[in-house]
């Protein structure tokens, strides 16, 4: 059931916030290696038996460490520990293989850390658990259950909308900006959990930073001063490129007390290390980034299979297909996508696709969105293909 409504009121009101967390916060990295997981095994299972067996690894834990940060390099006290809980399939066809995927966690998990957090010793400064057991008998019979479309295995709901405000591009393009290779290269002192908050008052962007620097990268209380004035100058750049000539604000690292000598710097590059904790399902939605004045659900998307599981692949597809929209209808303003379904059912049959779009589109324009997003939600049933091939995302 495909259904399209012009909105004639403004999709957006006077206020907004959105919030982004980078690739080293705790949340983030929780999320990334659960999905970059899910992801490895997905392959084995297709690389080992032609297809992807049962598996949900979407919940997990980050519990922060213990460090004593120091200007010139301090040291890791109490590693933090990573643990990955969730169902993955190990006995088929007569063949048990879980020494095997447990080898596969901790290399992808691993390698993952060593690319993206380059200040983490991945032997010394944190510990890998894997807690796994078979999934239950039906939701595993209601996976291998046989047909040409997978059968949904939640009745779940996903959300999407395009195109992004100027907050929201302010928010993911300024972390993506902070924590880039090219600009990581002139500023090694900058770790990677950074996290951005935009609030849009009216036509003012206001933009509050936290950037962990790296202690043995920062000499001194002055020397902080000054690598900090330049990281709020190139935010601030980076987003008037964003925002034009709307007035605009930004701040970096404000609990800071200099007089003190109390200013965020660590080890390691994440707080991770002794200020906070991570968990699966705490951080960005699948488009990135945290949008309380938009459509959202609470599901954790990172970890979960991408053959069925509808908590997953529905919020991904609705993104998409909210993009495909917009650039497939110039009419288009805006657009919101949800998209429910009932488990049991195949995944390309929803109980409800709702489009809500905005612009000046006709009766006409109306039954070829409707006829297109019932297209591409017939097709569903391919895409995990772009999910564990990399293609897309969901942090």
């Amino acid at each position: 059931m495909v259904r399209v409504d012009l909105e004639t009121a403004p999709f957006m009101g006077d206020f907004e916030i959105v919030e982004r967390k980078g690739t080293g916060h705790p949340d983030t990295i929780c999320d990334s290696l659960a999905e970059e997981y899910s992801r490895a095994l997905s392959r084995f299972y297709l690389e080992e038996f032609g297809k992807i067996l049962h598996h949900n690894l979407d919940k997990a834990i980050l519990v922060g460490g213990e460090s004593s940060p120091r200007f010139g390099g301090g040291e890791v006290l109490q590693p933090m520990e990573f643990t990955l809980v969730g169902r993955a399939t190990y006995r088929y066809r007569g063949e048990d293989f879980r020494k095997r995927i447990e080898e596969l966690y901790h290399e992808t998990v691993r390698s993952w850390v060593m690319e993206n957090l380059p200040h983490v010793d991945v032997h010394k400064h944190v510990v890998f658990n894997l807690k796994v057991r078979m999934g239950s008998e039906d939701l595993t019979e209601l996976f291998e259950r046989e047909g040409s479309v997978p059968l949904a295995n939640d009745t779940s709901f996903g959300v999407g909308f395009y195109p992004l405000t100027k907050a929201e591009r302010l928010a993911y393009e300024v972390e993506r900006f902070l924590n880039s290779r090219e600009y990581k290269r002139n500023h090694p002192h900058l770790g990677e959990d950074v996290k951005v908050m935009v609030v849009r008052d009216y036509d003012r962007y206001r933009i509050t930073i936290a950037v962990a620097f790296i202690d043995r990268y920062v000499e001194s209380v002055n020397h902080y001063r000054e690598l900090k004035a330049r990281i709020q100058a190139d935010a601030f750049i980076k987003a008037r490129e964003v925002v034009g000539g709307y007035p605009l604000s930004v701040e970096v690292n404000v609990a800071d007390n200099l007089q003190r000598g109390s200013v965020y710097i660590t080890v390691t590059g994440t707080s991770a290390e002794a200020g906070d904790d991570g968990q699966v399902g705490r951080g960005n939605r699948v488009n990135g980034l945290i949008t309380p004045y938009r459509p959202m659900t609470l599901e954790a998307a990172a970890g979960k299979n991408p053959v069925s599981h509808v908590g997953k692949i529905y919020n991904i597809v609705a993104h998409t297909l909210a993009r495909e929209i917009v650039k497939g209808f110039p009419v288009v303003e805006n657009v919101h996508i949800f998209l429910v379904s009932q488990i049991g059912r195949p995944i390309n049959e929803p109980q409800l696709v709702h489009v809500k779009v905005w612009g000046g589109l006709t009766s006409e324009d109306l039954r070829d969105i409707e006829e297109f997003a019932y297209e591409r939600v017939k097709g569903i049933s391919d895409f995990w293909r772009e999910i564990v091939f990399n293609r897309v995302g969901v942090v």
